[in-house]
């Protein structure tokens, strides 16, 4: 207790306003009662101040309310120790104390925490126990042996395994027997019991050991208290009774009746009694006069001290104390202000709050007390008011987020004057709850899936809005930016029976517009997976018709993810699509004839095709391992022995897991030339051409021009304008020509005609030019005839002149030129 009483610490935790809190004190737990645990200053010149323990966490009764003083200008509030404190660190070692300043209408709260620490020293043998007088405790001698007479209440002593015994002599013939304490600090009478010790007081002292060797010593004086001499009492009886005032003399108050053998009554207080007079036999009250309280308002309350006794043995009695209250007759209900309540508040009202104190008075006995009864009746239970006294509160959390539970509430409050007869006075209580916009709506994000192929106005799916506010589904839905291709049905339900809001007053009403349930999504445009895959949308919901005021509302979002599945929508194409080859087929042998290279440019990443021949194969002698195109000739006579020419439908077709597949059409035509030996040939070829393995085939592709539309039109016109300019030029030549043949003279007419022989030589010089000898080849391949092709001789004339050549099996003539399809294959020998 020393360490907190001097002034110099006092002043230590001095601060000048209360904002400064919260504050943390540590205190030894050897403080005892009356110990400052705080002392603080703050200023308020204008009103009274006014310090205030709110409350103690955890709560407990060890600590005063402050107290005030004021020293100059400034008020000092200190916080102690009551009486009854006793501090255990093992016990609870942290108290919150919450504290209020009052300075006029300025009021501020703020917690001081207070830690208990362990004193080391510190002994737990305090209070009466340890003082010399010690502590003393009365018992009757009729107690039952080994019955607990007292409990040493120690704090602390069952953590520090505390060790309790009587170190006192109890020796006979004083002591009936030893008193003991069990293990629990309970003091237990003898064995023998305490039967003819009444007058006696028996002193015990008492040694507490604790801890590492530390001990204190206390003291009990146990006192035995004789048994009545008399059996003689009152039975059950009323202390205060109330009579009328309109009492006719002689009328029976009240009867008291004693157990006891041969009782007797009188009254002995007051003396004399003029109202009042008791039976001396039978204990009956009666009234000796007229108790008119206009007359006299001094009857209005009498106390009598009645005496029963026995009447062998008048000093055997026993007192029993009578109040009698007198009231006048009841002819006026009570009066109250106001005489009905109707208000309302709002559904985030704390509870406690108070609505109205009611004002009420007795006309028939100005300033009596009244009592006041809550009746409710819609809906009916005490479920959110409560009368505290005369005061109506709030007395449980207005929802009004369940149906039907909140709107409005109608009760009674019944006043009753406690007259005779009793005069009631009831006053109508209508208290309308309004609705509060608390919470915001949510939504759970999700996500839809969607064919890419789908139409507008397809439904995705819908967006789920809850609202804790009641109706919990008046909610509207919007997209938050995001793309333009969906949409949400703002308001998505069916009119529903609910109330509504007009002029500040809730009322009925038979539909209201819209009871929104869900948010539906729809598709607006098109889709495409191979332009995006993956939509997200903020979908924004937002209450409404929540709260009274229109204008408040409330908003939340969630996300819904829209995946878009793949459809097949584009066939594959094939590059080329048509192709025209020759390929020699030895006999036993199975020979690549070409790749079909295909595939999808809208969507590149589709590699996976089925291939399959559907036309052309009708001996079955081509096959597909793959894309790759194969001949085989290993199946058997009959073999072809002339060229044949094969036109192939490969059919290409998209395979995976995309639905519907959709396929190509490839053109191969293939043209197939037997390999057999000839007889023609001499043995030294033919075991060359026999013991030739696999083929080479080379494939030769030749790029073609082909010029756009327009470039066609002017070449056309620009060729016919110079062939007008040709003719023209010719004309005039010959025209020249003409004139000098009319005229022909011999040297001119010999160098016309050396002119014309040399442009003749010439000519036939050019058309001599392109000419080749076919080298000598075996007969078995100059028999072979191609394209229907034939090798002429060159005697023949220059309009049938034709070229073979073997090299790129191709033919030409100058009347007519063939442009060799792409992909034209060569077959080389080694």
């Amino acid at each position: 207790m020393a360490l907190l009483r001097p002034p110099a610490l006092l002043l230590a935790l001095v601060v000048s306003e209360l904002h400064c809190l919260p504050w943390f004190i540590n205190v030894s737990e050897s403080q005892g009662p009356g110990t400052t645990i705080h002392s603080f200053s703050f200023n308020c010149t204008a009103h009274m101040p006014m310090l205030e323990l709110v409350h103690v966490q955890p709560p407990t009764t060890f600590f005063n309310q402050p107290s005030l003083s004021r020293w100059q200008k400034i008020y000092v509030g200190t916080v102690t120790l009551n009486s009854l404190a006793r501090l255990d660190a093992l016990a609870v070692n942290h108290y919150e104390l919450q504290l209020r300043f009052t300075c006029g209408n300025n009021v501020t709260e703020g917690p001081l925490y207070v830690y208990v620490y362990r004193d080391p020293g510190y002994s737990p043998c305090s209070g009466r126990f340890a003082s010399p007088a010690g502590e003393i405790i009365q018992v009757r001698e009729t107690v039952t042996p080994g019955a607990q007479l007292y409990t040493l209440l120690l704090p602390g002593l069952e953590l520090q395994h505390a060790q309790i015994s009587i170190n006192s002599a109890q020796d006979p013939p004083y002591f009936p027997g030893p008193f003991s304490i069990n293990g629990q600090g309970w003091l237990l009478a003898p064995s023998q019991g305490l039967k003819g010790q009444a007058g006696k007081v028996f002193q015990l002292q008492i040694l507490v050991t604790f801890g590492q060797n530390r001990s204190c010593h206390g003291m009990l004086k146990v006192k035995v208290l004789p048994v009545p001499s008399s059996q003689i009492s009152f039975l059950g009886q009323a202390r205060n009774i109330t009579i009328l005032d309109d009492l006719a003399p002689g009328s029976q108050v009240v009867q008291v009746r004693a157990q006891g053998f041969d009782v007797r009554y009188e009254i002995l207080s007051p003396v004399p009694c003029p109202l009042f007079s008791i039976g001396r036999e039978d204990g009956v009250v009666r009234t000796t006069a007229p108790l008119e309280l206009a007359q006299a308002w001094g009857t209005a309350v009498t106390r009598l001290q009645v005496k029963a006794y026995e009447r062998l043995r008048p000093w055997a009695s026993v007192d029993l104390d009578l109040t009698v209250n007198v009231r006048s007759v009841n002819r006026w209900p009570p009066r109250c202000l106001p005489a009905m309540l109707v208000t309302e508040i709002p559904e985030t009202t704390p509870v406690g709050t108070v609505l109205n104190t009611f004002t009420c008075t007795d006309p028939d006995s100005p300033g009596s007390t009244l009592n006041y009864e809550l009746r409710f009746h819609s809906p009916p239970g005490p479920a959110s008011l409560c009368l505290r006294g005369r005061a109506l509160e709030v007395n449980a959390t207005l929802d009004c987020d369940t149906p039907g539970a909140c709107f409005q509430h109608a009760a009674s409050i019944l006043v009753l004057d406690g007259g005779q007869p009793l005069m009631t006075t009831e006053v109508p209580v209508l208290v309308m709850v309004i609705p509060v916009n608390e919470f915001s709506p949510a939504c759970v994000p999700h996500t839809f899936r969607i064919r890419e192929d789908a139409g507008p106005h397809t439904l995705l799916g819908s967006v789920v809005g809850t609202d804790k506010d009641y109706p919990h589904n008046s909610i509207e839905y919007d997209i938050s930016g995001g793309p333009t291709a969906f949409s949400v049905d703002r308001l998505s339900g069916t009119p529903t029976p609910g109330l509504g809001w007009k002029g500040g007053t809730r009322v009925d009403c038979k539909l209201r517009l819209w009871a929104p349930l869900l948010g539906e999504i729809h598709l607006l445009g098109s889709l495409d997976y191979e332009l995006q895959t993956l939509y997200r949308l903020t979908v924004l919901v937002t209450d409404q018709s929540q709260d009274q005021d229109p204008t408040h509302r409330r908003s939340g979002s969630c996300t819904i993810t829209i995946e878009v599945e793949d459809v097949n929508d584009h066939a594959p194409e094939c590059q080329p699509p048509f192709q025209e080859l020759t390929i020699y087929a030895p006999l036993g042998r199975s020979v690549e004839v070409t790749k079909v290279s295909c595939w999808v440019p809208q969507e590149p990443q589709r590699l996976v095709f089925s291939y399959s021949i559907v036309g052309g194969n009708s001996q079955s002698r081509f096959s597909l391992q793959g894309p790759i195109l194969v001949h085989n000739n290993m199946l058997g006579p009959p073999w072809p022995e002339q060229p044949h020419t094969h036109e192939l439908l490969i059919r290409v077709a998209d395979a995976g897991p995309s639905i519907p597949h959709l396929s190509a059409t490839a053109t191969v035509i293939v043209h197939l030339v037997p390999w057999s030996t000839s007889t023609a040939a001499t043995r030294t070829r033919s075991a060359a051409v026999t013991s030739m393995t696999t083929p080479l085939l080379v494939t030769d592709t030749e790029a073609f021009w082909q010029p756009e539309p327009w470039f066609v039109v002017v070449l056309t016109v620009t060729s016919a304008l110079f062939l007008l300019a040709l003719g023209w030029l010719f004309s005039r030549l010959f025209q020249g020509l003409a004139q000098m043949l009319q005229t022909p003279r011999k040297p001119a007419q010999a160098l016309l005609l050396n002119s014309i022989q040399g442009t003749e030589e010439s000519i036939e010089g050019f058309m001599e030019a392109p000419r080749m000898e076919m080298p000598q080849t075996p007969s078995s391949v100059m028999s072979l005839q191609l394209f229907d092709g034939r090798a002429q001789d060159s005697r023949e004339s220059p309009s049938s002149q034709t070229t073979l050549h073997l090299g790129p099996l191709s033919l030409f003539s100058p009347s007519q030129h063939l442009l060799s399809p792409p992909g034209n294959h060569y077959l080389l020998f080694p």
